[in-house]
């Protein structure tokens, strides 16, 4: 089944690194589950909101940058939050990231805070 980002993906990608978003695209072409870009960019201010609210570890995000996203899987056109939704998600970017020869880190790999939605730009490659 072939996926389209809505008009919100769009936006939220909008800032993001080119490379990511050509990821995205091809991830999203590859998935079997649809999924929207729920969050690129950010600003400093939205991160400390996020640090404040336990939703992330630290003030030196990717996303400030412009080098990572969130996603979340779409299921009968709403967003479901189930674990094994985004080891899926993870796979389509994995490849995607393969065929485009774009090196990410998918925050569903981490093992001290597992991050299902969180794809970012390897910084070796991106710093």
């Amino acid at each position: 089944m072939a996926f389209a980002f809505g008009e919100r993906s769009i936006k939220n990608l909008t800032g993001v690194n080119a490379d990511l978003v050509r990821v995205a695209h091809k991830a999203l072409a590859l998935s079997q589950i649809d999924f929207a870009v729920i969050e690129g960019l950010r600003t400093k201010a939205r991160q400390a909101e996020l640090m404040a609210a336990g939703a992330s570890k630290t003030m030196n995000s990717r996303h400030i940058t412009g080098h990572a996203i969130d996603v979340a899987p779409i299921i009968g056109g709403k967003i479901r939050w189930d674990w094994p939704l985004f080891d899926e998600l993870a796979k389509a970017f994995k490849l995607a990231a393969k065929e485009e020869n774009v090196p990410i880190v998918c925050g569903a790999d981490w093992k001290k805070f597992p991050d299902g939605p969180h794809f970012e730009l390897d910084r070796r490659k991106y710093p």
